[in-house]
Parts: C-alpha cells; sequence; structure tokens
C-alpha cells in the first residue's frame, strides 16, 4: 500500500523570527534557506512578511533570485495580506511567486479587529486572489485564528470554508494561532474538514503554548492532513512552534502509514547552525537536538548498554548525525568511564579503573560533569599518586585574596603524625602558600625544593570550569622532577602538587 505523502513547510525564517530577540541578516536568511530546501530536503519554506522593511525585501529578493535559479521558486512561499494589492506588487518586485494571504479564521478577529462582515472580507480576499492569479502568483491562504473559530464559532469556519471552495486557491493553512487546542480537539476538527472537503489541501500550523505541539501534529496527520508546518528548534513568538527536528521523528518513528521527506541527518547540523545565526540557545535537554539526549549519566545505563543496548530507544543518535555519550561523574561509574576510555583508545586494569572511578565521583561532587577530555588528566594524575608513599599531608588551609590587601594563606600540615600550622602572605594565593609551607620547613630546618616552572592546562575545547591540570617543576639536589595536580580550581590543583612534592622528596 502506497504511503499517504505530507508537505513540510517550514516557516523558520517568517514565524520563527517573531521569536523575541531574533533578527536575521539577509545572508543569514540566504544560507539558511539553502540548508533547509538543499540539506534537509524541506517541500516548502515561508520566508517572510511582506511589506516589513526594506531589509527584509532585499532578503527576499536574495532568495528568490537564488531559488529562480535553482528550480525551487515554487517552493518558497511569503506572507501576504488583504491590503487591496500593495502585498502583490512588493511581492512581484521581490521575485516571489506563492503567497500565503493572512485572513481571519474566527468571527472573533472578524468583528473585533477588521470590524466587518463574512461577506465583506470575503469580497476583499476574492479580489486579493483574482490579482495574484493575474499577476502569475499562486495562492494559499491563512485562517488566522482558525482553532478559536473552530471552537466558539465553527459555522462561520464553514462558511469562509464553503466560499474558499470555490476560489482558485492551492492550499488552505489552518493555524492554531493561540496554542490553545488539545489533541483530541485537533483531531476531531481537522477530520470533520477533511471529510467535508476531501478536495482541498489542508495544512496544520501548531503553536506549543502548552507543550501540545507535537500531540497535535500526530493528531493532525491521523485525521488526514495534507501539511504541516514547522520550524527549526521550533522557534516562534512566545512558546514557539513545532519543532522540526521532533515531528520528523515521530512521522518516521510512530506514524507508518504517511511518509516524509525529510534528511534526518542533516538536522542536528541545521539546528545548531540556527542556534548560532539568533544566539538562541538550544535547551540542553531538548529532544533530537538538545547536548544531553543522547548522554547516559547513570552508570546502570552504560551497564545495560554494555549488556545488549538494553537502554537504547529507536532515537538512535547516528540517525541525526550525532554520537552517543557517556558522561563522567557522581553517578557515572565503571561502565561509563570504560565507554568513553573506549573512545580515546585507553585500556586499564581493574584496580586502576577502580581508583580513576573513585576520583571521578570525587571530582564529580566539585563540578556537574567531568568531561571526555578530563579523562587523561585524571588518569595521569591516579597513576601518578603511585609512585610515592603519602607521609605528608596537607590538612586544612585558608586563602584569603581580596582588594587593597595582600593575598594570604594559613596552612595546617601533618609531618610525619605532627599537625603544624603557619599563616603567610605573599604576591598570589598560592605565593601565600609557599611562604606558609617554608615556615613550617625552617621551623623543623628541613629544606624544600626549588620550583623552577609553574605551567597549566586544560583539556582542549573546555569552558572556565574545567579540570585544571598544574604541572610544576622542581629542583632538588641538583635533580628535576615534576608533579602534577587536577582539580576544578587551578591554586587547588597547585596544592595537590605540591603535597606530591613533599612526599616525593621524603
Amino acid at each position: 500500500m502506497e504511503k499517504r505523502k505530507i508537505e513540510i513547510m517550514d516557516t523558520t525564517l517568517r514565524d520563527g523570527e517573531q521569536t523575541s530577540g531574533v533578527s536575521f541578516s539577509a545572508a543569514e536568511k540566504l544560507t539558511i534557506a539553502q540548508l533547509l530546501l538543499e540539506e534537509l530536503n524541506i517541500d516548502r519554506i515561508e520566508i517572510a512578511s511582506a511589506r516589513v522593511s526594506e531589509g527584509e525585501f532585499q532578503a527576499v529578493k536574495g532568495i528568490t533570485s537564488w531559488a529562480t535559479e535553482r528550480g525551487y521558486i515554487d517552493r518558497i512561499e511569503v506572507l501576504s495580506f488583504v491590503d487591496g494589492g500593495v502585498s502583490i506588487e512588493w511581492m512581484k518586485k521581490a521575485g516571489a511567486k506563492v503567497q500565503n494571504l493572512l485572513t481571519k479564521g474566527s468571527m472573533n478577529h472578524l468583528t473585533h479587529q477588521l470590524k466587518k462582515t463574512p461577506e465583506q472580507h470575503f469580497s476583499e480576499i476574492a479580489e486579493i486572489i483574482a490579482l495574484a492569479k493575474a499577476n502569475h502568483i499562486e495562492t494559499n491562504v491563512y485562517l488566522e485564528d482558525w482553532s478559536n473559530g473552530m471552537r466558539n464559532s465553527p459555522e462561520y469556519v464553514f462558511q469562509f470554508l464553503d466560499f474558499l471552495a470555490t476560489q482558485p486557491v492551492k492550499r488552505i493553512l489552518l493555524p492554531d494561532t493561540l496554542g490553545v487546542l488539545i489533541p483530541s480537539q485537533a483531531f476531531e476538527f481537522i477530520s470533520t474538514i477533511r471529510v467535508k472537503y476531501p478536495q482541498i489541501h489542508f495544512d496544520f500550523h501548531a503553536h506549543n503554548d502548552y507543550d501540545l505541539s507535537i500531540a497535535n501534529v500526530m493528531e493532525a496527520v491521523k485525521a488526514g492532513i495534507n501539511g504541516l508546518h514547522v520550524t527549526v528548534n521550533g522557534m516562534g513568538e512566545r512558546a514557539g512552534n513545532a519543532p522540526l527536528e521532533s515531528t520528523v521523528a515521530v512521522i518516521n518513528d510512530y506514524l507508518p502509514e504517511v511518509s516524509i521527506n525529510i534528511k534526518e541527518t542533516s538536522l542536528y547540523t541545521v539546528s545548531k547552525l540556527v542556534e548560532t545565526f539568533t544566539g538562541y540557545r538550544i535547551p540542553a535537554n531538548k529532544p533530537i537536538v538538545g547536548d544531553n539526549v543522547f548522554t547516559q549519566t547513570a552508570g546502570i545505563h552504560a551497564d545495560g548498554d554494555n549488556k545488549n543496548n538494553l537502554y537504547f530507544n529507536d532515537l538512535l543518535p547516528e540517525r541525526f548525525g550525532r554520537k552517543r555519550k557517556y558522561a563522567l561523574g557522581k553517578t557515572s561509574g565503571k561502565a561509563n568511564i570504560e565507554k568513553n576510555l573506549q573512545e580515546l583508545g585507553l585500556k586499564l586494569n581493574q584496580e586502576d579503573l577502580k581508583l580513576v572511578t573513585q576520583r571521578i565521583i570525587e571530582l564529580g561532587d566539585k563540578k556537574e560533569t567531568v568531561t571526555k577530555e578530563d579523562l587523561p588528566y585524571i588518569i595521569s594524575d591516579v597513576l601518578d599518586s603511585h609512585t610515592y608513599e603519602e607521609k605528608i599531608k596537607i590538612e586544612s588551609y585558608v586563602l584569603m585574596h581580596s582588594k587593597g590587601m595582600r593575598p594570604s594563606t594559613t596552612l595546617s600540615l601533618n609531618l610525619n603524625g605532627e599537625i603544624i600550622e603557619e599563616h603567610a602572605q605573599g604576591d598570589g594565593q598560592f605565593d601565600a602558600f609557599m611562604n606558609a609551607l617554608s615556615k613550617i620547613y625552617k621551623s623543623k630546618k628541613l629544606s624544600l625544593p626549588k620550583l623552577i616552572d609553574y605551567a597549566v592546562r586544560i583539556p582542549p575545547g573546555s569552558s572556565s570550569d574545567a579540570l585544571c591540570e598544574t604541572i610544576i617543576t622542581w629542583v632538588n639536589n641538583g635533580k628535576e622532577f615534576k608533579t602534577r595536580g587536577l582539580d576544578s580550581d587551578q591554586t587547588v590543583a597547585a596544592i595537590i602538587a605540591t603535597q606530591k612534592m613533599l612526599n616525593v622528596i621524603a
């Protein structure tokens, strides 16, 4: 049995741009349009509203010029208005060939915003449709506030649809403008319309105010809808529109009776580009494209994945051009660490793996997650700790740094079982710490090695909360040696390296 084809219309460049604080440049609009049509294979894209600004005009002109050269011009759509033909003239100059005409889909909007009768509104719409046809512009019609129209004035909606059925209109677009539909209503309203007007192409335009856009999209498809409107990352006014990425995944996995042409593997790439252009950050837990959605944190989940992929579902990250990750932190356990070691091409014996796991748990208590890039540093730190017996221990310290005063440190040191405290100032926190340590050693007639090099590094690509590895080079009796310290705080990492030094010389 042949599957029913569903058209996907992306309105990131029009409705998505209504996201608060978002405005695309002409170059960004062209780039996104090219990716949507060529990389993702979106059926149609709505790129702008007519008459908005000179910048919008130039952006549309750039897209239509490119689309005409590539044979895509019939897939480019512009929102237009019942304005006596002003929008049509604007579109002609911009090179656009498809208008999505904004009309009133509820009596409430018609009477209170336009203050017109249905007959007046229909007459003006007919003139615009005829004018568009005369200028070789195809017409789709938006019924703004259609969902409230169906709830509160269905007789008007059907009067309107009866009129549109007589017009040379290609598609009728049914928006849940205020995001008020629940799934059962979406199914009921669209089913009724599809039965009554089986020859007309209908699109459903969902908003996400109650977080029901994808549920409503599913019901619209089950009810027989012909097309769906979406935006990349669910961008749009208020709570946004139905997200493209979730719509694609749900249709492919749960609605086998229909088909779409979208290339899943490009969804993440386009999502990240739109995020970059808008500065509108994708929540880490956002389905399909969020940073965390293919990350296992609990160790039991990683263990289950090792034992027949027990915690996999159909949303395999490779479908969307992504990879599964195993987070490192206080809940991760050995299985997560082994998964990350495999990716790095490293292998540890069980004893060392246990020690690394314990170190990650300790670090996870200070820092929410430890990255895969941190792992070699942690391994180095743990294995380095095997080379000496810990006889000297820094029990506690207080580091003080305030504007207008010299940094100071109060240090408590366990030196072969004896607790000794000392206080000192210095040119920085670590210098003050070393001065306090020197006082303790001098009091015991002991000497410290000379510090000749101090280096700090963080894993490539890390951020300000990354683990720091401090590597200090010392000279003792003419011989150089290095000690390393690892912590999310640079000074603390240096103190850990110094404690290692004290035990090495002991």
